[in-house]
């Protein structure tokens, strides 16, 4: 039976990947730390209730990525390690970016010397697409440069990238993907990202707040989409380092993002608007070509079907 080490298991897209990888019968381990960054411990705990009552072989350890006993401990004789731990938040990392390079990269560097030492196959990390910034041309490519970073959280997934491809050096045979998530969503989403906190605003009655004139543009990517990703990176990836973007491949602007929700929930949103906020890049907009190609991955879920999905998780846990 396959044993699949997942950090960050129980977060938003872990909970998910947990479930599925549970689903089609592996062990699972999950190490988490269970923090309140970037959101409540009490929503991580929730999902750890709720992948335990799905049976399976399951275990949750309490722990950070920079640990690097633990991590070793829990490495040894895992088929798969998929790296889903970290700091995330744009706006966060301005305050904290000290806090966010040691968990974001020195954590990344501690997972993979310890794939590398337990000689474990196959090896998947979190990216994102805040690693091109504003600067890559779009629609964004895996090859294009993305050396300005326009936060500190933006640099330090681009710094765990750089750390995983040059330690992948030592170990040529290791499959090694490091993914680029693009604004995923979906149930269980982070309670400060747009979309939820947009539904439960609209759904209450309340004003939501858009930043700049409502152009800028992102690629939203239901997680569902996310998770046959990375459950075709973990199966398919080729040896040696290799990026790959998971995105919609089909961004919108945020003014058409309030008004597919509003559709969703049935009911009008009020709007604010406010200045746009410190390190956030103007459109993301995912080329996929090398996901399709390589891991055969092909985003299903459409935006209006994904909205829903939110809205009825909204309307099902009201706080």
């Amino acid at each position: 039976m396959p044993r699949t080490l997942v950090t960050g298991g129980v977060g938003f897209i872990g909970y998910h990947v947990t479930r599925a990888l549970l689903a089609r019968g592996d062990e699972v381990v999950v190490l988490d730390d269970f923090s309140d960054a970037p959101y409540p411990r009490a929503l991580k705990e929730a999902n750890a209730r709720d992948l335990a009552a799905l049976g399976g072989r399951l275990e949750v350890v309490t722990g950070c990525v920079t640990d690097a006993a633990k991590v070793a401990a829990l490495t040894a004789g895992a088929s798969a390690v998929l790296h889903l731990a970290g700091l995330a938040g744009v706006r966060p990392s301005f305050a904290d970016p000290v806090h966010y390079a040691r968990i974001n990269v020195d954590g990344t560097a501690t997972v993979v010397e310890a794939a590398i030492q337990a000689k474990v196959p196959r090896l998947v990390i979190a990216s994102s697409s805040s690693v091109y910034g504003n600067s890559t041309p779009l629609p964004a490519r895996e090859e294009a440069p993305a050396i300005e970073p326009e936060s500190p959280y933006a640099a330090s997934k681009r710094g765990a990238e750089l750390v995983a491809l040059s330690l992948s050096r030592k170990a040529p045979s290791l499959a090694l993907a490091a993914l680029r998530f693009f604004t995923v969503y979906g149930p269980r989403q982070r309670p400060e990202m747009a979309i939820t906190l947009f539904a439960r605003a609209i759904l209450a009655g309340r004003p939501i707040t858009v930043f700049g004139d409502g152009s800028m543009k992102r690629d939203f990517t239901h997680v569902d989409d996310i998770v046959r990703g990375v459950l075709a990176a973990i199966d398919r990836a080729p040896a040696g380092f290799r990026a790959y973007n998971l995105g919609s491949g089909a961004p919108i602007t945020l003014d058409r993002l309030v008004a597919a929700l509003s559709s969703a929930a049935g009911r009008e949103a009020i709007t604010t608007r406010a200045a746009v906020p410190l390190g956030d890049v103007d459109a993301t907009f995912a080329d996929i070509g090398r996901a399709e190609r390589e891991l055969g991955f092909r985003p299903a879920v459409p935006l209006e079907e994904g909205l829903r999905t939110v809205v009825d998780w909204v309307k099902a846990h009201p706080t």
